[in-house]
C-alpha cells in the first residue's frame, strides 16, 4: 500500500490531527479510516459539538434518556460530550500507547464561559479529569490574561492543556511561559513530567482573513494586493522562531533532564477561508518539524489528493519580520489585529456554547 500524504508528513516530524468530532464519525468507521490514513489525534470545540448536535438526531436517544433522569441541560451537554470523548479517546489509544504519548490525543474545551475565571477554570479542568478518566485527553484552555494562571496550575497536577486561541507571538510567548511553569512546579512536587503533554494552537486563517480586509481598504492597492495572503503564514513563523529559540534555552533543557517535553506548536484553523487562496494553503505553508496541524475534513480530504509534502516553515523568521514589518508601515499593526481575533474568538465560542445547550433545551421539549 502506497504512503498517503498524511503519513508522509508523519515521517517529517508533523502530525495531523483531525478538527471535528460527532458520534456518527465514530459509528460509522470512518474515524478507523481516517487513523489507517494517518491522522493521529482529534480536536473539538463548542463549535463543532454545535454542529454535531444540530445536525441530526443521532445524539437524541441519550438526551431523551438523561432529560427523563431529571437531568439539567449542562449536565445532559457533560454527558453526551464526556461519551464522545471517551469513545474517540479509546479509539485512539493505541496511538497514545505507541507513540508514548507524543499522540493519540482527543481535545475537550472547558467551559468557554470560564475564560476569564482563573479559579472556575482549574476547578472545571479538574472536575473534567476526574470524570473522563483517560490518559489521552487534552483539556482546552484560552490563551488569556486569566487562563495563563490556570494552564500553569492545571498542568502542575499532571494534566494535558490545550492551550488555544493564540494568534499573537506574545500570547505565545506567555502560553511556553506557562508551561515551563506548570512543569516546574510539577516536578517540585514529585511528579512525573513524562506523562504530562501539552500543545500551544495557534489560529492561523483568520489572521489573513482581518488584515485582507484592512488591506483592502487602503488607497494604494498594488503595494496592499503584493501582502494579501502574507500575514498568517508571516505570523506564524515567527511564532514558530520563538518556539525553536525558547526550547533550545537551558530552562527547558533541565526540564527536560528530568523527563520533560517540548510543548509541540499546533496550527488550528487551518481551513482555507478565501476562495483565491489555494484550499490546502495553510497545510502546504505550514510543514515543519516537531509541530501538529489540526485540520477540517474538506482541507484534509484535499491534501490527500494533491497534496506534497517538503518542509515550509523553518525556524528563519527574517522574511516574516520584514512582511510585519511591511504591514505596520501601512498602518496594520498585527498585535491589534490578533487581540481582536481573541476577543472576537473567545465571544465565538461563548455563543456555539450558549447555542449548543440551547439545542439540547429544545430536543428535551419535545420529548
Amino acid at each position: 500500500m502506497s504512503v498517503t500524504t498524511i503519513e508522509q508528513l508523519g515521517k517529517l516530524g508533523q502530525s495531523v490531527w483531525f478538527d471535528y468530532i460527532s458520534r456518527s464519525l465514530m459509528k460509522s468507521g470512518r474515524l478507523k479510516a481516517l487513523i489507517d490514513l494517518g491522522v493521529t489525534g482529534m480536536t473539538s470545540n463548542p463549535t463543532i459539538f454545535d454542529q454535531a448536535i444540530n445536525s441530526g438526531d443521532e445524539y437524541d436517544e441519550q438526551i431523551g434518556e438523561l432529560h427523563r433522569q431529571g437531568k439539567s441541560t449542562f449536565e445532559i451537554y457533560d454527558e453526551v460530550t464526556v461519551r464522545d470523548i471517551q469513545e474517540a479517546t479509546d479509539t485512539f489509544r493505541p496511538i497514545y500507547e505507541r507513540t508514548e504519548g507524543l499522540d493519540g490525543y482527543v481535545s475537550l474545551e472547558i467551559n468557554p464561559k470560564l475564560a476569564y475565571n482563573t479559579q472556575e477554570t482549574i476547578d472545571e479542568g479538574t472536575r473534567l479529569v476526574a470524570k473522563m478518566n483517560r490518559p489521552n485527553v487534552m483539556f482546552k484552555v484560552p490563551a488569556t490574561d486569566d487562563g495563563y494562571e490556570a494552564i500553569t496550575a492545571l498542568l502542575a497536577e499532571g494534566i494535558n492543556v490545550n492551550v488555544t486561541l493564540i494568534f499573537s507571538l506574545k500570547q505565545y510567548q506567555k502560553t511556553a511561559a506557562a508551561y515551563l511553569e506548570g512543569v516546574t512546579k510539577l516536578l517540585q512536587k514529585g511528579g512525573d513530567a513524562r506523562q504530562v503533554r501539552s500543545v500551544a494552537s495557534v489560529f492561523v486563517s483568520r489572521v489573513d482573513t482581518s488584515v485582507d480586509k484592512l488591506l483592502d481598504q487602503l488607497p494604494d492597492k498594488k503595494e496592499a494586493a503584493s501582502l494579501r495572503g502574507k500575514a498568517a503564514v508571516a505570523n506564524a513563523n515567527l511564532i514558530y522562531s520563538e518556539y525553536a529559540r525558547i526550547f533550545a534555552e537551558d530552562e527547558f533543557k533541565r526540564l527536560e533532564q528530568q523527563g520533560a517535553s517540548v510543548q509541540r506548536v499546533l496550527w488550528g484553523s487551518t481551513g482555507t477561508k478565501n476562495p483565491d487562496y489555494s484550499d490546502i494553503k495553510y497545510v502546504t505553508e505550514l510543514i515543519a518539524k516537531d509541530t501538529v496541524n489540526t485540520v477540517p475534513e474538506k482541507t484534509l480530504e484535499a491534501f490527500l489528493d494533491h497534496g506534497v509534502v517538503k518542509e515550509t516553515l523553518t525556524a528563519k523568521a527574517d522574511e516574516a519580520q520584514t512582511i510585519i514589518d511591511a504591514l505596520q508601515r501601512l498602518g496594520i499593526d498585527i498585535n491589534a489585529v490578533c487581540a481582536k481575533l481573541l476577543e472576537d474568538g473567545v465571544v465565538a465560542f461563548e455563543k456555539s456554547f450558549d447555542s449548543l445547550l440551547d439545542a439540547i433545551e429544545k430536543k428535551t421539549r419535545s420529548m
